[in-house]
Formats: structure tokens, sequence, C-alpha cells
């Protein structure tokens, strides 16, 4: 099957690049190996979660979330978007394909993509002159190789199956990993009655929704440096020392952080107030697992019966990309810098690499699609005369001449009104 443009996944990234696709009239198709679009927020988002930015920076390509809806969104109004945005752009994902491989033909000058249809079993063969990585940073669970772990005898997890702390009243559960999804299941685990324990090893920032939100409107106007300064006040006064409760600040800001190695901060739902209060317990990293028992770095042990990993996702693009390199690295994420890391050789892409969310995504999707407007045309010579206009229009004296015409159209216009 020949495409103009291929999509490999249909979460957020896919079905925003989808729609910034068809708003260019170009043709493509999505392969999904999952029989729904968004899978990881329809099947694995946990109950409690809700969009930690507000609504103004989570909206996907040409449909902003309605004035009536929450600042803060949460999964099951997330859903309903994704929904109508579905609906609205029209997007057909083609569902159980599992791309085994792609690779770039020097000779025809296209990329060939296999992909398994995982209900009949056969595989299929996709040429495109464009392709487009959209399967996310999120692609594949983590799970540390911790010594021991394998003889574990409690439930072990991982926060993807994650839903909600209620079967969990009264039960010792350690969460491993203090980023924002270990944090809120550490509180969610605790409200329902869990005696939590949280492994944090790692310095990180601690903010609330409402600092961010205005650290995001700062940074329209202002120096990172500038914003930083402001963010961790707002913060100091919030939170006050946290070192105590054995959470480091890390050294650099918390926006220069997520501007240059993708690191967020932590978005407090609650949970700080529950570490102060003891209702979750701070622990160092884990030595080893012995059965139901964990020893920790400090020499202490304790046993528990369940164990929630909330230690993130890897990238496994560069797995079945062959020629991953021309816009990707070793480690399946953008080769290249922000804002430039979409953009890759002989017409590959990827969109939502970014570490910068929903808004990352929906700036990425944007730019990939008129990127590929851009090329096509070029190909079909349809931006020769577009380019003589423009090259004209920068021409000094008729610069002159349009600022002439305009103030002479305005004193008629006053003239005419008076």
């Amino acid at each position: 099957m020949e495409n103009v443009v291929v999509i490999v996944g249909a979460g957020p990234s896919g079905l925003a690049t989808s729609a910034c696709l068809s708003a260019h009239s170009i043709p493509h198709v999505i392969l999904e190996r999952e029989d729904i679009y968004a899978s990881l927020w329809k099947k694995r988002a946990y109950d409690r979660v809700k969009l930690h930015l507000a609504k103004e920076f989570c909206s996907l390509p040409y449909m902003p979330h309605p004035a009536d809806s929450p600042t803060y969104i949460p999964k099951d109004i997330f859903l309903k978007y994704l929904d109508e945005y579905v609906s609205t752009f029209n997007i057909q994902p083609q569902y159980h394909r599992s791309v085994e491989s792609a690779c770039y033909d020097e000779v025809d000058g296209k990329w060939r993509i296999e992909a398994r249809n995982m209900q009949s079993g056969d595989v299929e063969v996709y040429v495109a002159e464009f392709l487009v990585i959209a399967s996310g940073e999120n692609s594949a669970k983590y799970i540390p190789d911790l010594p021991g772990l394998d003889s574990f005898k409690g439930e072990m997890i991982h926060s993807n199956e994650y839903k909600s702390g209620s079967k969990y009243a009264n039960k010792d559960v350690l969460v491993v990993g203090c980023g924002n999804s270990g944090m809120e299941i550490s509180y969610d685990l605790s409200t329902f009655g869990a005696q939590t324990s949280i492994v944090i090893r790692n310095p990180f920032h601690v903010v609330s929704k409402e600092i961010v939100r205005l650290g995001m409107i700062f940074s329209k106007y202002l120096p990172v440096f500038v914003v930083d300064f402001m963010v961790l006040m707002m913060a100091n006064i919030k939170y006050g020392d946290l070192y105590k409760y054995e959470i480091r600040r890390p050294n650099q800001g918390p926006f220069h952080l997520k501007a240059t190695a993708g690191r967020a901060p932590v978005i407090d739902v609650g949970s700080v107030d529950k570490i102060k209060s003891k209702a979750i317990k701070v622990v160092p990293g884990i030595s080893r697992i012995n059965g139901k028992k964990v020893l920790f770095e400090d020499g202490a042990e304790r046993e528990f019966d369940a164990i929630v990993f909330a230690t993130g996702y890897r990238s496994i693009a560069n797995e079945w990309l062959k020629d991953y390199e021309h816009v990707l690295n070793e480690t399946g994420l953008p080769k290249n810098n922000f804002p430039h890391h979409w953009k890759g050789e002989k017409n590959l892409h990827c969109c939502g690499l970014s570490r910068r969310g929903l808004f990352g995504l929906s700036m990425d999707a944007k730019a990939i699609a008129k990127e590929i407007n851009r090329v096509i045309n070029e190909k079909n010579g349809k931006m020769k005369g577009s380019r003589r206009i423009s090259s004209l229009i920068l021409c000094p004296w008729v610069r002159v001449l349009i600022i002439c015409f305009s103030f002479l159209v305005s004193c008629v216009m006053v003239k005419y009104v008076v």
C-alpha cells in the first residue's frame, strides 16, 4: 500500500499530527498496535489522574478546551475531549497494526514499513514518502533490575497497571519512583488507608499547579532564569525547607531543567503534606529484595505487601526503525536539540518526544505538517510563484510604496469617517 505519509502511533501525538495533515489536505494513514486510540489514557491511566497543567497548555491543534471546562481537566473529561477530537477531524487509525520494521529505500527515495496485522497474523507493507514517529515516550514500561526482584512474594505492578488505592487499604505498599506518577500514587494509596512508603533518591523540584501555571505565563515574556527565581521564591513560601523531609532540590531551576534536560518538576497534589505528617514515609534506595522483605541502602529492612514501580517508560522506536539515526539517538529520543528536535533527514520526523507534554506535541504536529506541506508544494512547483511575490515584497522600494499607499488610504478613511 502506497501512502504520502505514514504515522506510527494513535496516541495524542498521532491524533494531533493527523489533524494537522488533514488541515493541509495531505493524505495519510495511522498504524496503531492497540485496538483503540490513546490507549495509555483509555486503558492505563489511574482513576485520580488529572492533567497537571492548566487547560490552555493542554489542548491539541485546532480544538481548544471549552470555556466552561475545569482549569485542570480530570481523566473522564479529557477522554471525552479526545473522542470529540477524533470525531471532529474524522481520524481513522488502522488498529491492530504492530510495526515490526521501517527502513529507507535509497533507490526509490521512500520509506518501507512492515506492520503485522495482529488479528490475521499477516505482514502488511506500507510505502510512504514521509514517515512520522508518533509512538510517544511512553511506549514501553521500565522496571529496574533490582537484586532479588524475582523473589518478591507480594504484588508487584508498574504504574500503568495501577488504578486506585482502594484495594490496598491497611496494606504496606512501597512506591518506587518519585516523579509525578510516584508522588500522586503515593498520595492516592495513603488516602485509601495504605501504609505507604516512597523511595526518594534523586533531587527534584516541588511546585503547585498554580505556581507552574504562573511560571508558564511568565515564560512567554521573561528569561528562564528570571522565571525560575520567581517560581522558586513562591515554592519556598508555600512549602518551606523540604530538605529535612529527605526532599532535595536540584542546583538548576525547574524551568531551566525542563528546557534543557526534559526533567519536569513534581506538581504536588497533596503528597508533601502527607510526607510532612509522616502519613507517607520516605525511604532511601533499595539494596536488595528477599521474599517480602526489602533491604534499603541505609541498612533498614521492612516487609511489604505490594510494590508499585512508578519508574517511567522508554521509547522503543529505534528497535523497529532500522534507520533511526536520521532523527533519533540510541535511547530512542530525538538526536537534535529543541526546537528542531522533531525534524529528521530523509523525510523522517518525530512527534511528542520532546518531553514537553501535550503543549509540546501540539507544536511538533503543526511544525511537521507545515514542513511536509512545504516539501510537497516545492516538489509540485507550487511555491515558485509565492516565493517571487515574497521576494518582491522584501524589496526596499516596494516596502516604501506599500507604506505610502497605506498612509494615503488611512488619510482618506479618516476624512471619510469625520
